[in-house]
């Protein structure tokens, strides 16, 4: 299967060139990295490491830069996309998992969840209050129950990316992906991931403007 390994990134300049090598070391080969208008130094660095390297000029956010990956990994003739962090907090270990039922059981989706491994550690403010949280919010806007949310490690075939059209440029996409599993009969399945975390993450601070664009999106519809 020709599998495609996307990557948004924005100011990951530490962390795209460890990242890309780890890919590489698994095996992958079909990588991409859209660099989302970052100012220091990314998009060379990435250029650097011989993977395909695309560019926004200005910062239009990692639902934008997934959609500019899927398109062209499509394009290029792409079976499987993966969607995969450029901060080092994803393992490329798990992608195997990952893409294994899309190919072997014809699943159209995969989505990674924290709450399926034993491994990993989540900041306490996460797993207790934010988390529960956006798990309700989501299900209101996707009537889908997941164990797992707003985690961007995710798998799908090629028949789902030209189905799922990215139109929230930032945060909200992830919950837009899953309303739009639901909407399309898609087949899904969570998949058990490990994510380290370095730096926190979306604060709920982060969390309403995430809501605040899913209350737009459904606005102008």
């Amino acid at each position: 299967m020709k599998i495609y390994i996307v990557i948004p990134a924005f100011n990951e300049a530490d962390h795209i060139t460890k990242v890309i090598t780890d890919l590489k070391n698994h095996g992958y080969e079909n990588i991409v990295v859209v660099d989302d208008g970052s100012t220091d130094g990314t998009f060379e660095l990435a250029k650097k490491n011989q993977v395909k390297v695309l560019q926004h000029v200005v910062n239009r956010g990692m639902g934008a830069a997934l959609q500019t990956g899927n398109d062209f990994a499509l394009k290029q003739g792409a079976e499987v996309i993966v969607h995969f962090d450029a901060d080092g907090q994803m393992l490329a270990s798990d992608i195997k998992n990952m893409v294994d039922p899309i190919i072997n059981e014809k699943i159209d989706i995969t989505l990674g969840s924290r709450f399926l491994s034993s491994k990993g550690e989540m900041p306490l403010s996460k797993k207790y209050i934010i988390h529960p949280l956006a798990k309700v919010i989501n299900y209101f806007f996707t009537r889908l129950w997941l164990s797992d949310v707003h985690n961007g490690f995710r798998a799908l075939s090629a028949q789902a990316a030209k189905k799922i059209i990215i139109t929230q440029d930032r945060m909200a996409h992830n919950t837009e992906i899953v309303e739009k599993i639901k909407k399309y009969h898609l087949k899904y399945r969570e998949v058990p991931v490990t994510i380290k975390y370095y730096e926190y993450g979306q604060s709920i601070g982060g969390g309403l403007k995430i809501l605040r664009d899913l209350l737009i999106g459904k606005l102008i519809r």
